[in-house]
């Protein structure tokens, strides 16, 4: 039986069962993984993710830092260019071995449903407590002395690897704001996102994960040479309008699995957190209502041209996260094949 009496108005909580970790993932059915199949016709791949030391000198977030690659040592002794002849002269090998320390989030990534929750009171006892998609209530712990990964954060459920498990693959389906919008910041409402749909002749099915270029990606390495942080996060790319309950309703109502966009956070981050009591009202709905996992900073211009060259929308998409238990986040290599 699930640990809720109450699940919040428009979620899908329980509808896959109490104990589900998967949410809109569980619409990538193996008939529809198998239909997306169908969408390679050329056997061309495109990687769909920046240099994951990107957005280098443009900071988006000061909690998210790039990665730092460092030799892995035994003892003191560093294991790059390491000649195995220290160790018995008779050997000829020579050994190179390094490790990363990076946030999971800083570039190309997916989110997991650990990523956001909400105050939401769900045994009905009148008070509010952190809770997460379906009820899980505080999944996400501080790690302390003697634990693994010990001062970390840790996802007891719904991390990463559930996703990884699962995987992620299927349809993927271009929605190519820049076609329409060039780089512009323009907020997506629900009504302005089906004109865009029909006049590409998109069309949207269950499972499929939408993809949403908006310039943004492009914009940020073109600024590595020059960067203008002010110009980017607030006036380049089209944004999701995280406010508008009609969009909500859609994400909901065309059942697809997850969204993945090129630009920072996917919804507007400039909308008034105090008109709905949310500084992220689409993560709410998506994350924390819904299960549908957020993708960010994927880039999306090689492949969209290609898309926009061969008259097409969709590709097969393979975009599993790491396989880390209880990572909250994840970078991702996202290849999609035409």
């Amino acid at each position: 039986m699930p640990q809720w009496v109450n699940r919040p108005e428009g979620s899908n909580w329980g509808d896959f069962g109490p104990d589900d970790q998967l949410g809109t993932l569980n619409y990538i059915t193996e008939a529809a993984r198998l239909a997306a199949v169908s969408e390679i016709r050329e056997g061309r791949a495109f990687c769909l993710s920046l240099p994951l030391d990107l957005p280098g000198k443009v900071q988006l977030n000061p909690r998210r830092h790039p990665p730092r690659l460092a030799p892995t040592c035994l003892g003191e002794t560093p294991y790059i260019n390491y000649p195995l002849s220290n160790v018995d002269p008779l050997l000829k090998d020579v050994l190179s071995d390094d490790q990363v320390l990076m946030s999971t989030q800083y570039s190309t990534q997916w989110d997991s449903l650990a990523h956001v929750g909400a105050l939401f009171d769900a045994d009905g006892d009148g008070v509010a407590e952190r809770c997460y998609y379906n009820g899980h209530r505080a999944d996400v712990d501080v790690l302390g002395d003697g634990e693994v990964g010990a001062h970390g954060s840790y996802a007891r459920r719904l991390s990463v690897a559930e996703m990884a498990k699962t995987p992620v693959q299927g349809r993927g389906v271009m929605v190519d704001f820049t076609r329409h919008f060039g780089r512009e910041r323009v907020i997506i409402t629900r009504s302005l996102l089906e004109e865009v749909l029909s006049k590409d002749g998109i069309e949207v099915r269950p499972g499929d994960i939408l993809m949403l270029r908006t310039g943004y990606a492009e914009a940020l390495v073109e600024m590595q040479q020059a960067p203008d942080p002010e110009t980017l996060q607030h006036h380049v790319g089209a944004v999701l309008d995280g406010t508008d309950a009609a969009l909500h309703d859609w994400i909901t109502e065309s059942r697809i699995a997850a969204i993945a966009a090129d630009n920072y956070a996917v919804e507007n981050p400039d909308a008034d957190p105090h008109a709905c009591c949310l500084r992220l009202p689409l993560h709410h709905h998506c994350l924390f209502k819904l299960g549908l996992p957020l993708a960010e900073l994927w880039y999306l211009r090689d492949l969209a041209e290609a898309l926009q060259a061969a008259g097409r929308h969709s590709v097969f998409l393979t975009a599993p996260p790491l396989y880390l238990p209880g990572a909250i986040g994840s970078p991702v290599t996202p290849v999609a094949t035409l």
